[in-house]
């Protein structure tokens, strides 16, 4: 046989496609080509895979007189990385007919050190779920990468360790008289559970209780949230503490955002089976806040999705920065415009933003002069925009609170029973949202033709809000948006109907001036 043929996969934004790795073999002066649009790292394949075969204890490419082309399909897909070595090295060695072995149904992933060990790769999830939804049985991986890649059923995971390793697999499944060692497929890996503990508890949180009413208001209907304050009062303190407030995630969500992570290579551990928290520094560029690149790379936003994207100092941040939350706030998806064409990127999380009065912090404050000239006061209000004040739901003040309340015993509520109460409201929306023919998670997600169908609100409520809306100067989007939380509070409270309580509540949760 002078030709093979496998099968590998790579990643193309968050999303994977299977790769047809061909090769054929002639006679002639050595030549090691790779065609399909390869990008630097495949094309040096040629020197990883020949060193790998060579160090295996086969015979290298190089040694033999031989014309080699390498051919990944699809040719008009932009192939990058090492991710092909594994495959290339099969492809070549099944060719020669030194191993022979069966690849059909199979998928080969894996980058070749030059003794024949195999790296670790990134994306393996999202490239062993396509794998599976396009038929193949077995997947083998770098060892390393094996139990992320069993999160997905349907499919054999094997982790390998080396190129000898799996030529030895290969030859002993295919003929069973063959002396040689099998590899063991990975088990089924199953989402962690919670941990106990917390990093920051909510009974460590001394006083600031309207915050944390906020905070579990917005945990409980996925609402955005802005507290601003003095420096020092507790403001990051309460965004860590939300992180355990939110519900768990579905085994769904766990593979989204675990997919996402990996892709990303940032991925610590075999999954993110808890929501994640993104807290970029307020130097963040555009780019890596909201996604880009010449080869679209997802940003802080997506990195978030189905988590927190904590962002302190918020009107520290550039102002384009800001400005291009409003789509993902209002739209869940992050849109990246470039030359090639339009990517969407999941952008569904719920943003905590955090700021001091002013650019010194003490503005207002009776304790402590403020050094900030009217001007740099007026400049660094403007950063944030009306429209993005109306996409968030709740502004909270934290002030600070006296040294008594400091000394004074933890808080009585502890994480664990704010959570369950989350949980419980989190439980009725999805029962009210069940059937809808729109997919909705929370009452954030709702549209105004969602409010119109799902809420009936009495006449006297409807009067207390226009009176509120009215007087507040409320925009069409806002006035939407105080329904929703107002729903999420009769949710926590187990109300069938919101009434005027939980509007006025809701109310009450709208922005003031930021600075006086």
């Amino acid at each position: 046989m002078s030709f093979s043929k496998v099968y590998s996969a790579q990643t193309t934004l968050l999303s994977a496609q299977i790769i047809t790795v061909e090769v054929d073999l002639s006679k002639g002066l050595h030549s090691f080509s790779i065609v399909g649009l390869p990008d630097k790292g495949v094309e040096e394949s040629r020197d990883r895979v020949s060193a790998a075969i060579k160090n295996s204890g086969l015979q290298s490419p190089k040694q033999k007189n031989q014309k080699i082309t390498v051919s990944l399909a699809p040719a008009d897909v932009k192939k990058e990385g090492p991710i092909f070595d594994l495959a290339i090295a099969l492809a070549y060695i099944h060719a020669t007919e030194e191993n022979r072995f069966e690849a059909e149904g199979k998928i080969f992933l894996g980058e070749l050190s030059l003794d024949g060990k195999l790296r670790r790769i990134n994306g393996v999830l999202p490239l062993a779920r396509r794998a599976r939804d396009a038929g193949f049985t077995e997947i083998y991986v770098p060892e390393e990468n094996a139990r992320e890649a069993a999160l997905i059923e349907g499919i054999k995971v094997f982790g390998v360790k080396s190129l000898e390793q799996v030529l030895n697999h290969l030859e002993t499944q295919a003929q069973p008289d063959h002396v040689g060692k099998m590899i063991a497929h990975q088990e089924k890996t199953a989402p962690s559970k919670k941990s106990e503990s917390y990093e920051v508890d909510f009974s460590d949180i001394k006083g600031q209780e309207t915050a944390k009413r906020g905070l579990e208001i917005a945990a409980a209907g996925g609402h955005n949230i802005a507290m601003f304050g003095p420096p020092g009062t507790g403001k990051t303190m309460l965004a860590k503490a939300f992180r355990h407030i939110m519900p768990p995630l579905s085994f769904e969500k766990i593979l989204d955002v675990t997919a996402i992570h990996s892709v990303a290579g940032i991925l610590k551990g075999d999954m993110l089976a808890e929501p994640p928290l993104r807290s970029p520094h307020h130097t963040a560029s555009y780019v890596s806040l909201v996604g880009g690149g010449t080869i679209p790379k997802p940003g802080e936003v997506t990195l978030a999705h189905h988590g927190i994207l904590f962002l302190d100092e918020f009107a520290e941040f550039e102002r384009r920065a800001i400005d291009a939350l409003r789509e993902p706030l209002e739209e869940r998806v992050m849109s990246v415009s470039r030359a090639r064409g339009t990517v969407q990127f999941p952008a569904r999380f719920t943003l905590i933003a955090a700021m001091n009065p002013c650019p010194c912090g003490n503005h207002g404050s009776t304790e402590k002069h403020c050094v900030c000239s009217p001007i740099i006061l007026k400049r660094y209000k403007d950063k944030i925009s009306g429209p993005i004040i109306d996409r968030i739901d709740i502004w909270l003040e934290v002030p600070r609170i006296s040294h008594q309340t400091l000394s004074a015993k933890s808080g009585i509520e502890t994480t664990d029973e704010v959570r369950k109460r989350v949980i419980k409201a989190r439980e009725i929306q999805e029962k009210r949202f069940k059937n809808h023919k729109r997919a909705i998670d929370t009452n954030s997600d709702m549209n105004a033709r969602d409010i119109s169908n799902l809420i009936g609100l009495d006449e006297k409520v409807t009067k207390t809000l226009n009176t509120s809306a009215e007087r507040l100067g409320l925009s069409g989007r806002a006035y939407h948006r105080v329904i929703k939380l107002a729903r999420t509070i009769a949710d926590l409270d187990g109300a069938e109907n919101i009434n005027e309580s939980h509007v006025l509540e809701a109310i009450q949760y709208r922005p003031r001036q930021l600075t006086q």
